[in-house]
């Protein structure tokens, strides 16, 4: 391999993005998404690979803080604008890369590394499993009802200017994050995030709207979402298009499911983000109809074992010990003991004999509690050598929620 890594020049951040567009289709960022990247981008965290002057391989992270099972934020590397350029392929970039970059993390003291993937075959070499899921739905409004809780009509709904209304609702979002696992506390900036809806990305629905969901005066959840508008020869059909519903309590929630499949001229709703557990599931009258389906959402590494298994707790009991394969990140490599509950863990590196053997790809998918141990098991993908030690660390490994990542980075 000819090509250099080198940490980002701020000067050269407009040749480094580039390179990320083309490898993306070669469609440019509309220019408030353009400058919204610029500003998050954290130069001293990205990695460019060069090839003399030309810049043929991008690769970032963004510091985050990640919820995990017990409510804990923990340190994780938000993994973002990876790309090698079509004329550099195979030659090792990537995983030149991926090498400096873990080991950046492992130095900066972060436990976790995590990522969206837009081609999930990639990263699994690297150690990264599928940590969350997320589900996409159309509820048929024509055919399909809802039964609400008991309170819902007192729930008051406002439609409000997308942009006044984002600190109310970044408010509504930080209040959610320590409640369930896979959300990422949003700094500064980030409260822009949810404002870019570029007109090339709405195939023909409206711009982004927003209503607010008040009790006594104090904004207890919100929908954000759009209206694709379709006229058939027997009348209207169009769509209510929903970004995302996040409110404190489930009457708050249930005011916003019931406003979204009753907009006028609209029959459809489509979920294009949702948690697995989502509770418009359970306040539809039949979700048969609702065409429901999931992909991952987060990918998770495991970049050092103790620290992550000790930062989050264990819905039971567990005493377990872990026989961890990661030739990625050899220190991770050995036999680690686990003992934890409710109350707190450690994870210590142990000679006793191993009770599982799985690769760090597998302890990560499970680590939020998404990914149960026996089904990675079922796969060939965890072996138990003690019996009964699966279903010890399955149950353990749970989460009461399931974990979710609401947005993209």
């Amino acid at each position: 391999m000819t090509t250099e890594l080198r940490v980002l020049d701020p000067n050269d951040w407009d040749r480094w993005f580039e390179v990320l567009d083309l490898a993306f289709g070669g469609l440019h960022e509309p220019p408030d998404a353009r400058e919204l990247w610029r500003d998050l981008t954290e130069c001293e965290r990205s990695l460019g690979a060069w090839d003399g002057d030309l810049c043929v391989g991008t690769a970032g992270a963004f510091s985050f803080r990640l919820t995990v099972p017990g409510g804990a934020l923990v340190p994780a590397a938000g993994v973002t604008m990876v790309s090698v350029a079509g004329t550099h392929r195979r030659r090792g970039i990537l995983t030149s890369m991926m090498r400096r970059q873990l080991d950046d993390v492992r130095a900066a003291g972060e436990p976790l590394a995590v990522l969206t993937a837009s081609e999930p075959a990639i990263y699994g070499r690297f150690g990264y499993g599928a940590a969350t899921w997320t589900e996409y739905a159309t509820i048929d409004t024509n055919r399909v009802g809802l039964a609400v809780p008991d309170g819902t009509d007192g729930v008051a709904l406002r439609q409000a200017d997308l942009v006044g209304s984002s600190a109310a609702c970044e408010e509504v979002y930080a209040r959610l994050v320590p409640l369930r696992p896979g959300m990422v506390a949003r700094g500064p900036g980030w409260e822009r995030l949810p404002l870019l809806d570029p007109e090339s990305e709405r195939e023909g629905s409206s711009p982004r709207l927003c209503v607010l969901a008040e009790r006594g005066g104090e904004v207890v959840g919100f929908t954000h979402y759009a209206i694709r508008p379709n006229w058939s020869f027997a009348g209207a059909d169009g769509s209510v298009v929903v970004q995302q519903v996040l409110a404190l309590d489930p009457v708050a929630e249930a005011a916003l499911w019931r406003f979204l499949c009753s907009v006028d001229l609209t029959s459809s709703v489509r979920i294009r983000s949702s948690p697995v557990d989502g509770a418009w599931r359970h306040l539809v009258t039949d979700a048969r109809r609702c065409e429901a389906t999931s992909r991952e959402g987060l990918f998770l590494r495991i970049v050092d074992v103790g620290a992550a298994l000790e930062a989050r707790t264990y819905q039971a009991p567990v005493d377990v010990v872990f026989e961890v394969e990661d030739a990625f990140c050899p220190w991770n490599a050995g036999r680690w003991r686990l003992t934890g509950d409710a109350k707190g863990a450690s994870c210590v590196r142990t000679g006793d004999a191993a009770d599982l053997v799985l690769t760090a790809r597998e302890l990560g998918a499970a680590y939020l509690g998404g990914t149960p141990l026996v089904s990675l098991a079922a796969a060939g993908r965890v072996r138990e050598l003690r019996a009964g030690a699966l279903v010890e660390a399955s149950v353990a490994f749970g989460s009461p929620v399931a974990p979710w990542l609401p947005h993209g980075f």
